[in-house]
């Protein structure tokens, strides 16, 4: 995946917080389309579900953006090892070695 298209999927807690005020989609917005339909049919568990969630939506919010830059880290580690392997690549060939040496 591209690392910018895993920072347009982080999420809002104030965007969050207008979904659950306004439409009550909250669940959508973080891409839990399951817990959405089961909100909705239950009229948000009878309201009881609705004032939990008043105080757990930071915390939703914050998993699904651990969860996205922990992609991002892996990627970065990844970018970086490719670059380190292809300088070492290039300095081996400049030094007239054939084998690259390892750091």
């Amino acid at each position: 995946m591209n690392k910018h298209y895993l920072m347009s999927k982080m999420k809002s807690t104030g965007t969050a917080y207008l979904c659950w005020f306004f439409l009550g989609c909250h669940y959508a917005y973080l891409g839990k389309w399951g817990l959405q339909i089961l909100y909705w049919i239950t009229i948000g568990g009878f309201g009881i579900w609705a004032i939990i969630d008043l105080f757990l939506i930071p915390t939703k919010v914050n998993n699904h953006n651990l969860k996205i830059s922990m992609q991002i880290d892996e990627i970065d580690k990844k970018e970086k090892a490719d670059n380190h392997a292809q300088n070492m690549a290039m300095m081996a060939a400049a030094t007239g070695n054939n084998k690259p040496t390892e750091a």
